[in-house]
């Protein structure tokens, strides 16, 4: 059985998220969903989700693809793998390439790992949602 592994803050979830929750259980049997709490949110990207972790949690945990939902309260990954033995990791193809996911696919490797980077969806981000929100354009 392939499981597989992936997190976001998946705030006002929108079409992008479901995008990359489909691609990464069209490649798995068992797809772990990491949700970033409030507060990993606010110390990594100086921000508070407009919608509540636990409420983010319900909105994932009622997508068709995924299988179980848990809560990412820091980046650490070898930690989630230790915890979850997950054999494929996803993550935005925006990623590839960067020292972070460079090193990530060092450490993963000899575990036997499998990164594997699914395209963006263009032209949607909660970014984007939350400049419409303000008025911008």
């Amino acid at each position: 059985m392939i499981i597989g592994y992936t997190t976001g803050v998946y705030d006002m979830f929108h079409i992008g998220h479901l995008n990359i929750l489909r691609r990464a259980k069209e490649q798995c049997d068992y797809l772990i969903v990491g949700v970033s709490t409030d507060e990993l949110v606010r110390r990594e990207k100086n921000k508070t989700p407009i919608i509540p972790f636990a409420e983010r949690c319900a909105i994932v945990e009622a997508v068709r693809y995924v299988d179980k939902v848990v809560p990412q309260i820091d980046k650490n990954k070898l930690a989630a793998w230790e915890q979850y033995h997950f054999n494929k990791m996803f993550v935005g193809s925006d990623w590839k390439g960067t020292p972070q996911w460079q090193s990530f696919e060092k450490q993963f490797s000899p575990l036997g790992v499998e990164i594997v980077y699914l395209d963006h969806t263009e032209g949607i981000s909660s970014t984007i949602l939350r400049d419409k929100l303000n008025g911008e354009k």
